[in-house]
């Protein structure tokens, strides 16, 4: 089963140019399609990406296979390329890393362990993700509340909170315009959603009207 096709003939033909191309495509897709069923907010870059980066590490591999002076150049080429992204949180990386796994096993020729590969882990990444409970951080937000510095921000907004979330925790404080306030960052989850704006008004009350700002939690934090 693990012998590659390309060990049976001497030169590239179209038929095995073809299949290697379309398994590669065949592993990106469903590499794509599990990671974009496993996610509620996603990247399209990030989607057609995965679907084409089979195809990208096959097409190197199958140049540099038994090459030792092309794989020194297409090693130089890309030690030239400073690859710049925003953090990508752990779902990701392994949607990523699934798909060079793909492209290096038909880059070798392996067609038939790469597609079996590609169906098996996006099995149980799907039958983890129904399994597995809910994160509860997915339901959390990120409320800042800005402080004059004159103010005992500890323990502050206690019966605000107790009134309005049923969870709360000060992740960070930091100092904002120029020391003459402060920057509270809760992490929160709210009992019923329609009474935000109740809870934002009770809050301005007690920081002066200075800025608060309610968002959804950063997906960022999920990283390997």
């Amino acid at each position: 089963m693990l012998n590659g096709i390309f060990d049976q003939i001497t030169e590239m033909t179209g038929l095995s140019l073809a299949l290697s191309f379309g398994a590669s495509l065949l592993c990106g897709i469903i590499i794509a399609a599990v990671h974009r069923l496993g996610t509620r907010r996603y990247s399209r870059n990030l989607i057609i990406t995965i679907a084409i980066l089979p195809i990208v590490v096959q097409s190197l591999i199958m140049m540099v296979n038994g090459s030792i002076g092309t794989g020194i150049a297409v090693a130089g080429v890309f030690s030239l390329v400073r690859f710049r992204s925003v953090p990508g949180n752990a779902r990701d990386i392994c949607a990523i890393f699934m798909a060079m796994a793909a492209g290096l096993a038909v880059g070798a020729g392996y067609l038939f362990y790469a597609v079996v590969f590609t169906v098996t882990v996006s099995v149980i990444m799907l039958i983890a993700e129904k399994l597995l409970p809910e994160n509860r951080e997915k339901d959390l937000r990120r409320l800042k509340i800005t402080v004059p510095e004159d103010m005992e921000f500890t323990g502050a907004f206690d019966d605000i909170f107790e009134k309005y979330l049923s969870y709360s925790e000060l992740d960070s404080v930091k100092t904002t315009h120029m020391g003459t306030m402060y920057e509270l960052v809760y992490l929160i989850q709210i009992k019923d959603m329609a009474k935000e704006k109740e809870m934002i008004d009770a809050i301005r009350c007690r920081n002066g009207n200075l800025p608060i700002c309610s968002s959804h939690q950063n997906d960022g934090i999920e990283t390997l």
